[in-house]
This record gives C-alpha cells, sequence and structure tokens, in this order.
C-alpha cells in the first residue's frame, strides 16, 4: 500500500514482472487487504492459542496473563511495527517479492476472500462508502506543483523552473505578459518616408505593427525578411510597404497563455494584437513572450539585468513604475501582488485610490513602498525595500 503509484505504472510500462503483479494486485485494494489480514490474523490468533496451552502446562492458570503479556510483546516487536516499519521504508523490496506469495494465496483463499469482502463490502455499502472509490490516483496542477517544487534533489533548478513554467500558464493571461500598448514599436504610415526608413533601418525587431496615426487603426504586420529586397534596390516607399504587409492577428486580453501558445500553433503566427472588450488595442503579445515565461529571460538569463530594477547599496531598489509587477517578482523572488494592477504604478495608485500629488510611502506586505518621481499623472520611479518578516519563532510568541 505505501508503493509510489507512479513510479510502479513506469516500471508497468517497462514490463517488469513483480511490478505487473503488485499492479494487479493493487486494483482491487479490498481483496488485497483481505488475503493478507486472513493470514495475518490466522497466525496470530494460532501462535496465541499455542502459546496459551504451552503457559498453562508450564504455570497453570497464571500462565494465561504471561502468555498474552509475552506474546503481545513479541508480536508488536516482531510482527507489527519492526517489518510493517521496513515495508513502509522500502516498499520495492518487501511488495515485489510479497506480490509472488501473495497472488497465489488470493487464489487459493478466494472463496474465504469472497466472504469476507461481501460482508466488509456491504457494512461499507450502508455507511454510504464505495469500494471503488480512491482507487484512481490522479494529482492536480496545486499538487503537481508541490510535487515539482519538492523534486529538488531529483531535478536540476532549471528544468525545475521550466516545468513550474509550464504549470503556471493556464494561470496566467496574455493581459499579464503582453508589451503594453504606450512601449509597442511600429510603423506609422502617416510619418515622412525619410522617418520610416530610419526606423526600418535601425529596429532591433523583426515583426511590426503597421498603423496609420494611431495603433488602433492597424493595417497589418509587417516582418523585415519581406522588405530586404526593396532595401536592397533602395526601393522602400509605402505602397512597397502595404504589399508585404500580413493581416493583423488579435487576441482577448483574458486569454490564458496555455490557449494562446496553442492558438500561435494552429494559426502559424508568431505576434499578435491584444484588444480589450470594446475592440481597443491594448499592447502586443509573441510567441517569445510565453516561451520567455517558460524558460526565463531568452535574451538575458541573469535576475541583475532587468533593464527596470536598479539595485542601491543600502539593500533597496529603484524600479520604474512601468515595470511589470510579475517581471519584478522573477528578477527578485519577491511576491508582491499580482491578482490587480499589473505595473508597479497601478499598484501604488490603486491603494492610494489617486494620483498622488507628492511623494508617499505605504506598505505592501512584507515591503515598503516610497515614490521618487511623479510627472505626467504617473509615478515614474519608486523604491521599494523588503522588510524583515517574522520568523516561526516570533510568530509562534
Amino acid at each position: 500500500m505505501s508503493l509510489n503509484r507512479y513510479r510502479l505504472r513506469h516500471m508497468v510500462k517497462n514490463n517488469h514482472k513483480a511490478a505487473i503483479k503488485a499492479s494487479k494486485l493493487l486494483q482491487r485494494p479490498d481483496r488485497l487487504i483481505g488475503v493478507i489480514l486472513i493470514g495475518n490474523n490466522f497466525v496470530n490468533i494460532l501462535a496465541s492459542a499455542i502459546a496459551t496451552i504451552i503457559a498453562v502446562e508450564l504455570w497453570g492458570e497464571a500462565g494465561i496473563a504471561i502468555a498474552t503479556a509475552l506474546l503481545t510483546l513479541v508480536i508488536l516487536i516482531f510482527a507489527e511495527v519492526t517489518p510493517k516499519t521496513v515495508a513502509a521504508l522500502h516498499p520495492d523490496k518487501i511488495a515485489f517479492p510479497a506480490a509472488y506469495l501473495l497472488q497465489p494465496l488470493l487464489k487459493l483463499l478466494y472463496p474465504l476472500v469472497w466472504i469476507v469482502n461481501f460482508i466488509t463490502n456491504g457494512l461499507l455499502k450502508l455507511l454510504g462508502i464505495k469500494v471503488t472509490e480512491g482507487n484512481h490516483h490522479h494529482l492536480s496542477t496545486e499538487e503537481l506543483r508541490t510535487l515539482v517544487n519538492e523534486s529538488g534533489a531529483v531535478l536540476k533548478q532549471r528544468n525545475q523552473s521550466m516545468l513550474l513554467g509550464v504549470l503556471e500558464l493556464d494561470d496566467v493571461t496574455v493581459n499579464d505578459v503582453m508589451i503594453p500598448r504606450n512601449e509597442v514599436q511600429g510603423i506609422d504610415l502617416d510619418d515622412e518616408l525619410d522617418v520610416i526608413i530610419e526606423q526600418l533601418s535601425t529596429t532591433q525587431h523583426t515583426r511590426l505593427p503597421v498603423y496609420r496615426g494611431e495603433l488602433n487603426k492597424v493595417v497589418g504586420i509587417l516582418h523585415m525578411r519581406n522588405l530586404a529586397q526593396l532595401f536592397q534596390q533602395d526601393a522602400v516607399t509605402k505602397p512597397a510597404i502595404l504589399q508585404v504587409i500580413h493581416e493583423p492577428y488579435f487576441v482577448p486580453e483574458s486569454t490564458p497563455l496555455q490557449t494562446q501558445l496553442l492558438n500561435f500553433q494552429k494559426e502559424s503566427r508568431r505576434i499578435a494584437l491584444v484588444v480589450d472588450e470594446y475592440g481597443d488595442i491594448q499592447g502586443i503579445i509573441t510567441l517569445e513572450d510565453i516561451l520567455e515565461e517558460i524558460v526565463g529571460e531568452l535574451s538575458t538569463g541573469n535576475k541583475e539585468e532587468n533593464q527596470d530594477v536598479h539595485p542601491q547599496d543600502d539593500g533597496s531598489y529603484f524600479i520604474d513604475g512601468t515595470a511589470n509587477i510579475r517581471d519584478v517578482n522573477k528578477s527578485l523572488d519577491w511576491d508582491l501582488p499580482t491578482d490587480g494592477p499589473k505595473t508597479i504604478n497601478g499598484m501604488v495608485t490603486e491603494l492610494l485610490e489617486s494620483i498622488p500629488d507628492a511623494n508617499v510611502c505605504i506598505e505592501v506586505g512584507y515591503y515598503r513602498l516610497e515614490t521618487l518621481l511623479i510627472s505626467d499623472n504617473l509615478i515614474k520611479t519608486v523604491r521599494i525595500r523588503e522588510l524583515d518578516r517574522p520568523t516561526e519563532e516570533d510568530e509562534e510568541e
């Protein structure tokens, strides 16, 4: 009963003979327990009867008490606690050899086992308990997450982080990881051609949204690869750009990342425009953004290289107000709340319920936030310091 069910299934798939027998026995735990307890109780009662007869012959009526005390101690130590402790600590070593014995015993004692199980199952049914309940061992997402977190000795830290990233895809939406509208770089066809060519020549992105005047008037997505020949021929014009753009792809901001990853695969897309419930564009999401949630930063893997986070000598951090809270948590291994606003600026203004006129200092959980620069109705820079957390001894006091 202490066997790891998932290891057992793996061994069954690899045609491990003892594992196959043990798995078949565990399919009906009521029968397995029945045959074990029949043998166990038969031996205990038989030993008790023999010990009582011998004790009465040696000490008379006082031998009954002596036999009871001695036999209880012997059975408890040598037949119960010691072997069952060993079996619990090393179930594979005990269960697999035992399966070869228990399987024929079950066939031999099946009529007796059937009678015992019929009576016990009937009693359980009267109590509203189904014998077949609990035989299916499935893990929820939270249980899987706990299993991965506790497998540090087996999994490398990198692999552990990737598995946790995959498990969290359903809990994170497109809105959580998208590039916000004010940071989106695109081609405005209302700009002068020289400005557009300069932007195309210096951009670090391979895909850019193309729009007229504002992002909500997007006309398509431009892949820089399609402009390579035009650049060689010095024939980049606005009509030429319109000839090579692709139709824009829109996704709702509440789409879970796991769903969006499958949608990217299904639609053969790598970039999408994120829209809210009113159809206004809120930002863009790329395939790389989703992959980074699984494997971490694709460009830089170091926490210290987050451009929005600036460590200070006193242990605090200067953080840009537009920084994404989830990115800050990942960079510094913090747990700032992520169930509300997505940015530091949004979190502070929501807590204050207004845009502060002057610098303020507030505490959020175990973090002290102090605004340093406020302009244009936006908190530009915040100093954040992690506070000391109470120890278990402090909590007990």
